[in-house]
């Protein structure tokens, strides 16, 4: 925008790198009633506030699409609102909630309840996965598109309840109810069921996590869903990687995966964040 130096705003954020759509640029940034109303050069405009974000970053609210809020079933670990009102004070303006609960939202009926629950007590925007089970695959086409629906998430690894989806002919089934990009956590469940001894000996320690879950555990359930996607010709997005196995593989398959990771898989190292904070880790 053109110098708005003669206007008056609320909020004046001066000489921050703005990261905006139309790229990444020093700007200033003018608020008025809560929006932003002018980004530029804001000369001498008057304000009732000033901050000086020189040397910093500014950027707009974002949006994490994988938050585990645990309610209902889990709210001794967090809720709706604090897990929310924790998002918003990050500058975490939008949230996807996962289906991981007790009981797991699988259903219109526990989406419904989701709902009901978040309504007054949500600090930010929120919406919330379906998760996909034998027992509504079919439905999956449907059940993605109702209002205050984010998507689907596939647990093709042991999780709450009845969220799971271990064989190939149900992940097959899933990924062809529907057209929505799905949200998948790729372990493989059999290699798990057989390798979880390891991690419940009476002296097992905390370091034997990634021993049971290990680098193979991931990419064998990584390169199958890689196989039946394409198959189904339905796009994925492959949650919380944690082997650099598993991104040599994604990167051969952009046409139909997108892939996140998460900030302590890039600065834990194992064993020794387990040997430092055993199960906090």
């Amino acid at each position: 925008m053109a110098n708005q130096s003669g206007e008056a705003f609320d909020l004046v954020v001066k000489g921050g790198v703005c990261v905006t759509p139309n790229g990444i640029a020093e700007a200033d940034i003018g608020v008025r009633q809560g929006r932003v109303a002018a980004l530029g050069d804001l000369g001498s405009a008057k304000s009732a506030e000033v901050v000086d974000a020189r040397g910093l970053h500014v950027l707009p609210g974002v949006m994490d699409t994988q938050v585990h809020f645990r309610e209902p079933g889990f709210e001794h670990k967090e809720n709706l609102e604090t897990g929310t009102k924790a998002a918003a004070l990050g500058g975490v303006t939008a949230v996807f909630d996962m289906p991981n609960t007790n009981p797991g939202t699988i259903h219109p009926s526990e989406l419904g309840d989701k709902l009901a629950r978040a309504e007054g007590r949500a600090w930010c925007d929120i919406a919330f996965y379906i998760g996909a089970a034998a027992e509504n695959a079919e439905k999956l086409a449907r059940y993605e598109r109702l209002p205050g629906c984010c998507g689907v998430k596939i647990f093709m690894g042991s999780s709450t309840g009845n969220l799971l989806v271990a064989d190939d002919d149900t992940l097959t089934q899933v990924l062809r109810s529907g057209i929505r990009r799905v949200a998948v956590h790729c372990e493989d469940d059999y290699r798990l069921r057989k390798r979880r001894p390891l991690a419940e000996a009476e002296d097992a320690h905390p370091r034997l996590h990634p021993v049971w879950r290990d680098e193979e555990t991931a990419l064998r359930a990584t390169t199958r869903l890689m196989k039946l996607a394409q198959e189904a010709h339905r796009r994925v997005h492959v949650l919380h990687v944690s082997t650099a196995e598993e991104m040599v593989l994604l990167r051969d398959h952009r046409d139909i995966a997108t892939v996140e990771v998460t900030p302590q898989h890039l600065t834990l190292e194992a064993p020794d964040c387990y040997d430092r904070l055993g199960t906090l880790a």
